[in-house]
């Protein structure tokens, strides 16, 4: 696949925009992990805070030119209550009571994708918990083995 990294970086840029990605996290065992993903799928949004919130590069990457396109605020927001919204998530996006507790805690002078072709399935630096629906699902860098994910509906 081919893109334009100045487009980018232009669409990241704009106020309107927010970040998601077409891939998805299967677990590397049991009968969904036999195949091979994308390493999008586990490092789209850490990648987003190592390159264009750090404005890191990732030396096994001769494509992956960093830049700074975007504050700490900006991404997360982009990431959390602009899609929530703009896909009719009532009650996810946003920290408030009532609200499902869906929480990544990450060190963001670290955070980056570590997934490769050939390793799609690596666990990104610097995440440190994770909780789904207000369970414990990474602690410490671990998977906990609890599952406590439901499929969202959009409501009109």
């Amino acid at each position: 696949f081919y893109y334009n990294e100045e487009d980018i970086r232009h669409v990241l840029r704009h106020p309107r925009s927010m970040i998601g990605s077409d891939g998805y996290a299967l677990a590397p065992y049991g009968a969904l992990g036999r195949g091979r993903m994308h390493p999008r799928s586990y490092g789209t949004f850490p990648m987003i805070f190592r390159k264009y919130v750090r404005g890191e590069s990732r030396p096994d990457l001769w494509h992956d030119a960093g830049e700074k396109v975007l504050s700490l605020e900006g991404a997360v927001r982009k990431m959390t209550s602009v899609p929530a919204r703009k896909l009719g998530l009532k009650d996810r996006g946003l920290l408030r009571r009532g609200m499902w507790a869906d929480i990544v805690v990450l060190d963001p002078d670290t955070v980056a994708d570590t997934a490769t072709y050939l390793d799609p399935y690596r666990y990104p630096a610097g995440v440190r918990h994770v909780l789904v629906n207000g369970v414990p699902v990474i602690r410490k860098g671990e998977h906990t083995g609890a599952l406590p994910g439901r499929p969202l509906r959009h409501e009109a």
